[in-house]
């Protein structure tokens, strides 16, 4: 063991240099803040290194890239009197500082960690005042998750490899994600849509106008299957009056919703600012680790962003219900600070994300952040304030309309005090109000509005409605929703079309690979019960080697019967066109490669010629619409051009659809247009066809409060 160096220094070991240098604006001259830049050490790529015979002991080797990293750690940890690991306050930091506190040991004997849920003064402090040891428990949890998904997906992959193609893989969170993406568009497919229609009546009462909507037939509620049926109540009901029979009012109290949650916040972001589950938690990475802020240096403007409790600290409250005292009126400020239950299984080692100062308003340091960051920022400042104010309160109104044996209602509904909800006026009003009426009095039936509708399909996931499907299920848990997404498109599984995420054919063919010879492992019962073990791990109520040995041995039967009864594949993805190989005359075959499918020449390897798949014809020249993919600049990303460029400039970010203009032949494109929604529009300058698309909203209401009373 290393001898305790009398120099004075301490060591503080954090995970990224950004948090390093936030952090190091708090200490003195007597700490070095240095950063181990991520896991230190790892499982191998190359092999699957657990010795199942001898209890699943891993065997971790220095990441490739890091012994410099390594080397620099050690060099400080000598010099120092005392090393503080200060990695993140969850399994994974835990696992990280049990890593380094083994592979520094030898340098230095006194090693602690320490833990702070934000990155201010106070709490730096604090953790350093409170240095602790390493917790086993939650290493355990960790290093138990750690090689399940190991064994799980060195056993898969391989069968996937062998029987389809390289490169794919299988995961206990991912496999499930896939189903369920899967098993909707199975929905969809078989949908079949169903007329029906509904009725409204402009009514006039002292010469305002308001819209009553067909509730009932002789005490029995409508139902309208078509337009002939409709056209038949309309005729019924011409030059007859309507007598307002019924007024009922209802007080709604609207309560804020508690401060996000890891899920939540994912899901707002993509609903309410377009962002993916990953670039969700990218910036909140930025905005915790620490942004410059004119006259203060780099700050750590929010709490750590991987939580499921709603929990929040007592200075917390105090400094926002000050807040609110202070900017608001008494009336917008509860007598008593506001509590909110945790849903099932959450752990509360951390709070709620929050702003680490309430004082430190959105507009106050709009020019210090990004637009991403600040809209982000201000998604989480509004929501924590929010959560400590009075509930909005409504007047809900419901007048019943007599013609004969119909009723129409109408609803209004008038804001009486804005509550919490004054943080969001912006987005609200009092349009959906009624004129003021009396029961008894008739009303004047002007035009009759019947409209068709159709019933449509169950929307297609986005990130924000699977990663409420997952956390609601039990799988997975604050830190995975982000990258099972991303790992799904990376392996093309999956595919965005605008917020939807679509399985591709490779997708759905490995899924039913998976529910038909690993149905345990896609099971979300299975999977959920495996998140609970970990979760019993971590609290010290279960062993870990326990916990893979009941996993392993029927698991391993599985997968040796599934390699023996899976069919191989391989072809089974290229289809022949009729398109021609312009180098050796040979026929061009449809092969799906990492990226999506793709033309290759069926003479390989003697003739090596490929190129983009043809989506459709160019809307400026008879070149074919290509994808292309562009790596540099502020433009990186997928683009669409022209064949024939550069002789024809032809480019759009806009997603091809899959049919072509009914018009001229060319490629028809998905336009979003905003107030209009998505258009298939042909760019073709002397076509000009467009029509509107069913908007499928996936779950996008803009509801910030919670339940009503």
């Amino acid at each position: 063991m290393g001898k305790k160096n009398q120099n004075g220094k301490t060591l503080v070991i954090v995970e990224s240099p950004s948090k390093a240098k936030t952090i190091n604006k708090y200490l003195g001259s007597d700490y070095i803040v240095s950063s181990s830049v991520g896991h230190i050490v790892d499982l191998p790529k190359s092999r699957l290194a657990v010795d199942i015979k001898n209890n699943f002991k891993p065997e971790y080797i220095t990441i490739r890239g890091k012994a410099k990293v390594l080397n620099e750690l050690k060099k400080y940890a000598a010099m120092s009197s005392q090393v503080l690991l200060a990695t993140d306050p969850d399994r994974e930091g835990e696992a990280i500082s049990w890593h380094l506190s083994n592979s520094l040991s030898s340098k230095n004997s006194n090693i602690k960690r320490i833990e702070f849920n934000e990155i201010t003064k106070n709490a730096i402090d604090e953790a350093i005042a409170h240095p602790r040891e390493i917790d086993i428990d939650r290493v355990n949890a960790q290093q138990a998750r750690r090689i399940l998904d190991r064994i799980v997906g060195y056993n898969i992959s391989p069968i996937l490899w062998k029987k389809i193609k390289r490169g794919l893989s299988a995961g206990r969170v991912q496999s499930v994600a896939l189903m369920v993406i899967c098993d909707r568009e199975e929905e969809i497919d078989k949908f079949m849509p169903e007329e029906y229609w509904s009725l409204d009546v402009e009514c006039l009462h002292k010469k305002k106008k308001f819209i009553a909507s067909l509730y009932s037939f002789k005490s029995e509620k409508v139902s309208l299957k078509s337009g002939e049926e409709t056209e038949k109540i309309i005729e019924n009901l011409r030059g007859k009056t309507l007598k307002i029979k019924d007024i009922r009012k209802k007080e709604r109290r609207r309560k804020a919703a508690p401060p996000y949650i890891t899920s939540k916040l994912q899901q707002d972001a993509a609903n309410k600012l377009g962002f993916t589950s990953q670039k969700t938690m990218m910036i909140a990475q930025q905005l915790y680790e620490g942004i410059n802020i004119s006259h203060e240096g780099p700050v750590g403007l929010i709490t750590y962003m991987r939580t499921d409790s709603t929990r929040i600290s007592d200075a917390a409250l105090q400094a926002v219900r000050g807040y609110i005292g202070e900017n608001y009126s008494s009336d917008f400020l509860p007598e008593r600070p506001l509590f909110y239950k945790n849903k099932k299984g959450a752990q509360d080692a951390h709070e709620a994300i929050r702003p680490t100062d309430v004082n430190r308003s959105p507009a106050s340091i709009k020019g210090d952040l990004t637009k991403d960051q600040f809209r982000l920022y201000d998604l989480i400042w509004k929501k924590f304030v929010a959560s400590q104010m009075t509930p909005e309160i409504s007047e809900i109104t419901t007048v019943d309309l007599e013609a004969g044996d119909y009723i129409f209602r109408a609803t209004g509904s008038r804001i009486i005090f804005e509550g919490f909800a004054v943080l969001y006026k912006e987005k609200r009003s009092n349009k959906n109000t009624l004129p003021s009426l009396t029961v008894g009095e008739d009303v004047e039936a002007g035009e009759f509005l019947p409209e068709q509708h159709f019933t449509s399909p169950p929307p297609r996931f986005s990130d924000a409605t699977l990663v409420k499907f997952l956390e609601e299920s039990g799988i997975g848990r604050p830190s995975t929703y982000a990258p099972t997404i991303n790992t799904l498109i990376k392996r093309y599984y999956i595919t965005r079309s605008g917020r939807q995420l679509v399985p591709t054919v490779l997708g759905k063919l490995v899924n039913s690979i998976m529910v038909k010879h690993f149905p345990s492992l896609v099971s979300i019962d299975f999977t959920a019960n495996m998140e609970n073990k970990l979760d019993l791990i971590e609290e010290a109520k279960f062993e870990w080697e326990q916990m893979l040995r009941e996993f392993y041995e029927p698991f391993k039967d599985v997968v040796d019967r599934a390699e023996e009864n899976i069919e191989e594949m391989k072809n089974i993805l290229d289809e022949e066109t009729d398109m021609v190989c312009e180098k050796c005359g040979s026929k061009m075959v449809k092969k799906l490669g990492r990226f999506g499918f793709f033309l290759a020449c069926s003479a390989f390897p003697e003739c090596r010629n490929a190129k983009s798949l043809p989506l459709g014809k160019c809307p400026k020249c008879d070149g074919d619409v290509i994808k292309k993919e562009s790596k540099k600049g502020k433009g990186r990303g997928k683009f669409f051009s022209c064949s024939n460029y550069p002789e024809c400039d032809f480019v759009t970010r806009d997603d091809p659809a899959e049919k072509d203009c009914p018009k001229c032949g060319k490629v028809l494109f998905k336009k979003r247009i905003k107030g209009v929604g998505e258009k298939l529009t042909c760019l073709n300058e002397e076509c000009g066809f467009s029509v509107e698309l069913l908007d499928q909203k996936n779950g996008s209401g803009d509801n910030e409060g919670g339940n009503s009373a």
